[in-house]
């Protein structure tokens, strides 16, 4: 056995089955040590490196499972960072395995030759080594996946060319050798008791208790409702964690922030207790004033705890085990006044969301096509989005039940992962059906190119269903609007304006169905077309740039400064922009508070 069957065999010990990647002569005794495992570790070749990251980043968040990806040395390892960082800013496990120049030229300014531990000094600052003796890539590899699984970050291990091509050899039992071993399993986290009591008489003594979710509690819906109904709370869900709970509960008042609802907002502006479970949802506006609310907070990572509001009780553990202990020693509150009027709230809130998917637009308002897939969604449906208008509607639209499951990149909020997640669930989850959300600009980024991933593969997949929603609005339409309001300036054309694209037709072209719909009457049907179709669909809706994406409240300075971007700004979407702000000054207070 040569050492790049010996990699290769230690990743099958470590559970992998599957590995993203792009070849290149730099790991070449890699993929071919791939090849000689007769297929038990799948090689899935993606169209470029950043989407194979993606895709390792994805199976992770759907899963809980490391996702593995691999690259050349040089620019194929350069190119692994942004779904590394995306990963890594939002705490999943990641090994990213690189390619390197030959040992014998190391330090020599040779061919494809960059410093890869300067590199992922930062995205992989947990663990990141380079393979430099067969001897070594046993405990290199163990450290990795152990260092990523339990920290659940982003590690690296670098492979320079040569080593693959060694003879695989195991440490002698002797001074300065490292005999590691393959495996882990989480432990069980859970708070001192004193603390959980602390905790619990806190929440007991609210009246007006908050619970934010995120996707730290992806485990614990059962427990979180559970309180929450005890506490007779309202539960909003931070972006990442929007498939925790399912939106038919009625006290769940859906996401937060500028994507979030109505009665979301009322429930942080109204609460004296908040519960924060699994969450670093970054924006301070959108939670209860400092001084307004007493705090709890639970959090397997410590770091994270009193981080975005100043929390009375800090509670470091597994949200599940975590609020398993906490629920014994809860109070259930007779008086469901608070509960109710957010329930209400919601009703309205929803009712007014549906008012607006049916305004018309030119030639669709893009929230219609939301509000008509959601009731359409498959159960167990896996959905991923991208950044832009297309997550607004996602966030808004899109209702959840339970068994769903939704990603999206968080906190690095890139543009273009829609795509390679929804491919990456397929792989992970074959028999569901996928949904790809995303928008033209980020279509047009690398979207176009991974469809060529998914011609290639989608026979393998039992149900073969994977469909791509493009908002084709010719628009860069997320960073418009945020001229608009955060800046007051009017639409660049130069930056923001987009070359149409046949989306629809491209698929069509490529063996995939394309359905292109421009009429409103149109678009329930072509979902469920979409739906029965025989192979993966790239649904193109023709919609409206000029629907505000409006935010739950909207702040004074907001609409003075999109009324001033409008004064600046000239004819062919100043029409569409009236009716928008006088929605936007309709919405200066969220409706209910």
């Amino acid at each position: 056995m040569n050492a790049g069957d010996f990699i290769i065999e230690r990743l099958l010990e470590w559970g992998v089955t599957r590995i993203y990647g792009y070849p290149g002569d730099g790991i070449n005794g890699l993929i071919g040590a791939i090849e000689r495992t007769g297929g038990k570790l799948a090689f899935v070749q993606t169209r470029h490196e950043e989407m194979a990251a993606f895709m390792a980043c994805a199976h992770a968040k759907y899963t809980g499972e490391v996702g593995v990806c691999l690259a050349t040395s040089g620019p194929g390892a350069i190119h692994l960072l942004n779904g590394l960082y995306d990963a890594q800013m939002d705490h999943v496990p990641v090994v990213a395995i690189a390619g390197q120049a030959s040992t014998e030229v190391l330090g020599g300014s040779y061919q494809q030759e960059v410093d890869l531990p300067a590199l992922f000094k930062d995205v992989a600052h947990e663990f990141c080594q380079t393979i430099v003796n067969p001897v070594a890539a046993r405990h290199v590899i163990d450290r990795a996946f152990r260092t990523a699984r339990a920290l659940r970050c982003v590690t690296a291990i670098i492979v320079p060319k040569d080593v693959p091509e060694m003879e695989a050899a195991q440490p002698k039992h002797a001074h300065d050798t490292i005999h590691s071993g393959a495996g882990f399993v989480m432990p069980r986290v859970v708070p001192q008791p004193a603390q959980t009591e602390a905790a619990a008489a806190l929440l007991n003594a609210g009246s007006k208790v908050a619970i934010l979710v995120g996707a730290g509690a992806k485990n614990a819906s059962d427990e979180v409702l559970a309180v929450a109904d005890v506490l007779g709370a309202g539960v909003a869900k931070a972006l990442l964690g929007k498939a925790v709970l399912p939106d038919d509960v009625p006290f769940v008042t859906g996401t937060i922030g500028l994507l979030g609802t109505g009665p979301s907002v009322e429930l942080m502006q109204g609460c004296d207790t908040l519960l924060m479970v699994g969450s670093t949802f970054p924006y301070a506006e959108y939670l209860p004033k400092e001084g307004q609310a007493r705090g709890v907070q639970i959090d397997i990572d410590p770091r994270n705890l009193s981080l975005r509001y100043p929390m009375d009780v800090n509670l470091t553990g597994d949200a599940a085990e975590t609020l398993r202990a906490l629920l014994p020693l809860l109070e259930r509150k007779t008086d469901r006044a608070w509960q109710e009027r957010l329930v209400a709230h919601k009703e309205r809130w929803l009712q007014v969301e549906r008012t607006r998917a049916e305004e018309p637009a030119d030639p669709l308002n893009p929230q219609l096509v939301f509000t008509e897939l959601s009731p359409l969604l498959p159960d167990n449906a896996i959905l991923a989005s991208d950044a832009g208008t297309n997550t607004n509607w996602t966030a808004r639209h899109l209702q959840m039940r339970r068994g769903m499951k939704y990603a999206l990149s968080g906190s690095l909020a890139t543009m273009g992962p829609a795509v390679p997640y929804a491919i990456a669930a397929k792989f992970a989850y074959p028999e569901r059906v996928a949904f790809a959300i995303t928008g033209d600009g980020a279509m047009q980024m690398n979207g176009n190119a991974e469809l060529i991933t998914i011609a290639r593969y989608w026979r393998e997949w039992s149900d073969p269903r994977l469909i791509v929603l493009v908002l084709n609005n010719r628009d860069l339409n997320q960073v418009t609007w945020e001229m608009r309001t955060e800046n007051g300036d009017p639409r660049f054309a130069a930056s923001q304006s987009l070359p149409d694209f046949p989306y629809a037709s491209y698929a069509e072209s490529i063996g995939l169905r394309g359905i292109r719909v421009d009429r409103p009457e149109d678009v329930a049907d072509a979902w469920r077309r979409a739906l029965a179709s025989d192979r993966p669909v790239v649904f193109e809706a023709v919609t409206d740039p000029n629907v505000p994406t409006l935010p739950p409240h909207i702040s004074a300075s907001q609409a003075k400064n999109f009324a001033a971007s409008l004064a600046k700004g000239g004819p062919p979407e100043a029409p569409a922009a009236v009716g928008a702000v006088r929605e936007l000054l309709a919405n200066l207070r969220p409706p209910g508070v």
